[in-house]
C-alpha cells in the first residue's frame, strides 16, 4: 500500500457537510482514498510521497463535469456554423461528424480529456451519439483509460434520420435493435457499480429530435435492469427543440420526459435552458438532474437556463462544458465561473449566485448527479481526486484576502497540480505521461483531414 502526504496548503477547501475551508490544510491519502483530513500539524509528518505546497496553494475537490462531446474538439470555430442557432449548427456539422473514424475518436478524447483535466477535472461524462466507418464507444473508453481520468461513458445513439422526420441525415443514424444490443454488449463489459470505480455506462439516446419514444423507453428499461446505469439526453435546449417537441409529440419537453419514463434520480438531462416554472417543480418532485452549460447556451444563443430557481427548489444541478464545437472549449474553471456570471446577469441579482455556490455545482451538484458519493468533497473514505492552484499568479495578485472565492471571481484557467484516483495526473501544470505537443500536433492533421473531405 502507497500513501501520500499533502501538506502546507493555504486553504484548503473541503466542500465536506460543515463547509470547511482549512488554513495550513493537509490531506493524508492511502492507495487510491483519502484518509486524514486536517491542519499540516494533526497529519503524519511523511509518506511514501509528499508534495509541500509552501503555504502558497489553494487545494479544492476535483471538479466533475457531467456534459460534453468530446469529438467535437476535431470541428472548432468551423466557419460555416460560427454563427448558428443550434438546429443549423447540427445540419452544418452532422455531415462532417459522418467522417469521424475509430482514430478521430481515440484522438478527439484524449485531447478533451487532457484540456478538462487541467482545467480542473477529475470526473467527466461524455455524451457519444454517433459511430460512423466502425466507431464504437470502446474506442473514446480505452482513450480515457490510458490518460486516467474518472469517467462516466454515455452509450449516445441516432436512429430517426431526416426522411422519417429527425434532424440527422439518415446516414448517420443507427437500428433501434442494435443500439440496444450493443448498449447491453458496453455495461456488460465497462460497467463498474463499485465504490471508487473508474468507468460507469450511461444509456443516452441522444435528444427528442433523433430517436423515437420507444427507445427511449427500452433505454429506460435497459438501464434500470443494471444497478448503477444512469440515464442522459438533451432537452429544451433552446425554442426551436420545444417548437418541435409541441409539433411532433404534442407536449412540452418535459412531459415527453415523464411519459416515455424519463424522469427520477438516475436521469439529468443537459440544457433545459426553457424549463418554466410547473417544470422546474416536475424535475424537483422526481430529483431528475440538469447538466447546465452556460457557454454553449450563450455561444448558440440558446438562453440563460434558471439555474436559481433550480437550486431553490431542490433540482439536482451540475456543470458541463458541452461540445468543444459549441463552447468552443473545455475549461470546466471557465464554465464554473460563467455559471456564476450568468446567474447574476439572469436574475438581475449580484446575489443570485455566489462563488462557493458556483463551486459546490461543479463539485457537488457534479456528483449528486451522477449518482456518487465518493467524490465531490474532500474527507476521510471518499476518493482522492483533487486539485492544486498556486495563489502566486498573476491573475490571483491582490486577491488573496479571499483565495477561494478568487478563484471563481477572477480568471484562473489552469490548475497546477491534479490527482486522480491518488495518482498525480498534472505536475507543475504539466500532464503526466502524455506527450502533450504530440498529441496536438496528431489531433490538427486528423482536424484537417476531416475538413478536407467536408461536403461544400
Amino acid at each position: 500500500m502507497s500513501t501520500l502526504l499533502i501538506k502546507n496548503i493555504h486553504t484548503l477547501a473541503t466542500m465536506d457537510t460543515d463547509r470547511r475551508e482549512i488554513r495550513d490544510g493537509a490531506l493524508f491519502v492511502r492507495d487510491n482514498v483519502i484518509e486524514s483530513v486536517g491542519k499540516t500539524s494533526e497529519l503524519p509528518e511523511t509518506a511514501d510521497e509528499v508534495l509541500d505546497l509552501q503555504g502558497r496553494f489553494v487545494v479544492l475537490p476535483g471538479l466533475v463535469n457531467t456534459h460534453h462531446h468530446f469529438y467535437q474538439t476535431l470541428t472548432r470555430v468551423i466557419p460555416a456554423a460560427q454563427n448558428c442557432s443550434l438546429f443549423h449548427w447540427l445540419k452544418t456539422l452532422y455531415p462532417i461528424w459522418a467522417n469521424l473514424t475509430p482514430e478521430s475518436i481515440d484522438i478527439s478524447a484524449r485531447i478533451a480529456a487532457a484540456e478538462l483535466i487541467l482545467s480542473g477535472c477529475t470526473t467527466a461524462s461524455d455524451h457519444l451519439y454517433i459511430y460512423p466507418n466502425g466507431s464504437k464507444l470502446d474506442d473514446e473508453i480505452e482513450a480515457i483509460r490510458s490518460i486516467g481520468l474518472r469517467f462516466h461513458a454515455s452509450r449516445g445513439s441516432m436512429s430517426v434520420g431526416e426522411s422519417q422526420g429527425g434532424l440527422p441525415p439518415d446516414s448517420v443514424v443507427e437500428k433501434e435493435d442494435e443500439i440496444l444490443k450493443d448498449s447491453q454488449r458496453l455495461i456488460e463489459k465497462y460497467h463498474d457499480n463499485n465504490r471508487y470505480s473508474m468507468l460507469r455506462i450511461t444509456l443516452a439516446p441522444c435528444s427528442p429530435f433523433s430517436v423515437t419514444r420507444d427507445l427511449m423507453r427500452e433505454s429506460a428499461n435497459l438501464a434500470r435492469s443494471n444497478p448503477g446505469v444512469r440515464l442522459h439526453t438533451h432537452l429544451a435546449e433552446n425554442q426551436s427543440d420545444i417548437d418541435y417537441s409541441l409539433a411532433v409529440f404534442g407536449m412540452k419537453p418535459e412531459d415527453y420526459a415523464e411519459s416515455v419514463g424519463w424522469l427520477g434520480e438516475d436521469v439529468w438531462h443537459a440544457h433545459c435552458v426553457r424549463l418554466d416554472d410547473r417544470a422546474i417543480r416536475l424535475f424537483a418532485a422526481t430529483g431528475t438532474g440538469v447538466a447546465h452549460c452556460p457557454c454553449s447556451n450563450l455561444r448558440l444563443a440558446s438562453g440563460m437556463a434558471p439555474i436559481r430557481e433550480m437550486l431553490d427548489r431542490g433540482v439536482p444541478v451540475s456543470l458541463g462544458v458541452d461540445g468543444s464545437a459549441s463552447n468552443d472549449t473545455s475549461n470546466l474553471l471557465n464554465e464554473a465561473r460563467t455559471a456564476f456570471l450568468m446567474a447574476r446577469v439572469r436574475e438581475g441579482d449580484a446575489n443570485a449566485m455566489t462563488a462557493r455556490s458556483a463551486l459546490e455545482i461543479a463539485t457537488l451538484g457534479g456528483a449528486r448527479v451522477l449518482g456518487r458519493d465518493d467524490i465531490g468533497f474532500l474527507a476521510p473514505g471518499m476518493c482522492a481526486d483533487f486539485v492544486a492552484i498556486d495563489l502566486d499568479r498573476p491573475e490571483l495578485a491582490g486577491a488573496l484576502h479571499d483565495p477561494i472565492a478568487a478563484i471563481i471571481f477572477c480568471q484562473v484557467n489552469s490548475v497546477d497540480y491534479s490527482f486522480i484516483n491518488g495518482r498525480k495526473v498534472v505536475d507543475a501544470g504539466r500532464l503526466v505521461g502524455i506527450d502533450r505537443e504530440l498529441l496536438v500536433q496528431k489531433h490538427n492533421q486528423l482536424a484537417r483531414q476531416l475538413m478536407a473531405i467536408a461536403p461544400r
